[in-house]
């Protein structure tokens, strides 16, 4: 079934609903643009209020991943799915095949992989339905696996060089507020701490929290405290909406740098960012790691092809930044006005 949200102006094509063995509606897959390829995202599995709420979420999601997959040059549309997560026991694998069943509906129009939520055992259920995926274990001199560890390695080198151009050094010396220590986030953690970063950390699971300090020597704040804490920069890495009218007035960071989707509650707060003086590098201009690795794995790419886009993040971020300090303008701006201009030229060319 199809829906086509209106309310939505930025929204080009459509929403499939995923139902389960039963009927029973178990998420959406939003797919944004084709316009440049098939559209490919991650699969988020998360806890939502309602299914509007999970919706808005899809669509933001796919439209980030729009942006991501043409700024980094990809040969990809923008698409994610979304399911809920059952408040009660459930059957995982049941899940993702049912899950599986949906994606192969769509005839290879989307390409899934790993989102939050999600795992490389998640996405070989769904391959057990569909060969639209990708994420999966890698086979030894081949592209695939886990994406974290390369969006984490994107972000990283992205935060080196917004450091650079923010606050006139590389990262040695600086203090880094990390939210979200999972897969990505503690991967980022570790390479900060490599290059001399100090650490203060905040994450819902206090276990993750534990093991970092333990490891790493951070500092511990609560997930309240983080966004306002007393470093240098500001690396959100869970989930998004979290810069906001609310929130951006107690930010002491100089430089927001980190690897969640959507961080901007609204277009407008890149604006406010800009106000204070706060160097914002766009999401997913700096997250494309976890992507690029997946559309090499899916392309039949070498590791090398993996290695050469990553290569390109910090010099592209870097541009968007002179370019946002040239005209005065917010680095979103800038960031969405080169996004769309790469999808309104395929869609030409595909015309």
């Amino acid at each position: 079934m199809v829906h086509r949200p209106h309310e939505v102006t930025d929204f080009q094509e459509d929403i499939h609903v995923v139902s389960n063995a039963d009927g029973e509606t178990i998420g959406v897959i939003a797919i944004h643009s084709t316009a440049l390829g098939p559209a490919a995202g991650g699969c988020r599995f998360w806890h939502y209020d309602s299914h509007a709420d999970l919706t808005a979420d899809a669509i933001r999601l796919a439209r980030g991943m729009s942006y991501k997959n043409a700024v980094a040059g990809l040969p990809l549309g923008g698409g994610k799915a979304v399911l809920r997560r059952p408040a009660g026991s459930f059957d995982r694998g049941a899940l993702f095949r049912a899950f599986g069943d949906a994606v192969e509906s769509l005839g290879g129009a989307y390409i899934t992989a790993e989102d939050v939520g999600t795992t490389v055992a998640d996405m070989e259920r769904v391959r057990e339905r569909t060969r639209y995926v990708a994420g999966l274990h890698a086979e030894p001199g081949k592209s695939g696996g886990d994406p974290s560890p390369w969006t984490a390695r994107g972000v990283f080198e992205a935060m080196r060089a917004a450091a650079r151009f923010a606050l006139g050094s590389d990262l040695d010396g600086f203090t880094v507020a990390v939210q979200g220590t999972g897969n990505v986030g503690a991967a980022l953690c570790r390479m900060l701490r490599a290059a001399g970063a100090r650490l203060v950390i905040a994450d819902v699971d206090h276990r993750r929290v534990d093991a970092l300090v333990a490891e790493l020597g951070a500092r511990a704040v609560s997930v309240d405290d983080i966004l306002a804490a007393d470093a240098d920069i500001l690396a959100p890495c869970a989930l998004g909406g979290i810069l906001s009218a609310r929130t951006i007035p107690d930010l002491k960071a100089r430089l927001v740098c980190g690897a969640a989707n959507n961080q901007l509650a609204t277009e407008a707060d890149g604006e406010a960012l800009l106000a204070r003086g706060i160097v914002y590098a766009p999401d997913y201009v700096v997250n494309a790691g976890g992507i690029i690795n997946v559309s090499a794995e899916y392309l039949g790419e070498a590791p090398e092809a993996v290695e050469r886009r990553i290569g390109e993040i910090a010099p592209r971020l870097t541009g968007i930044l002179e370019a946002a300090a040239r005209d005065n303008l917010p680095a979103n701006i800038v960031a969405d006005t080169l996004a769309r201009r790469i999808i309104a030229r395929g869609q030409r060319a595909a015309a």
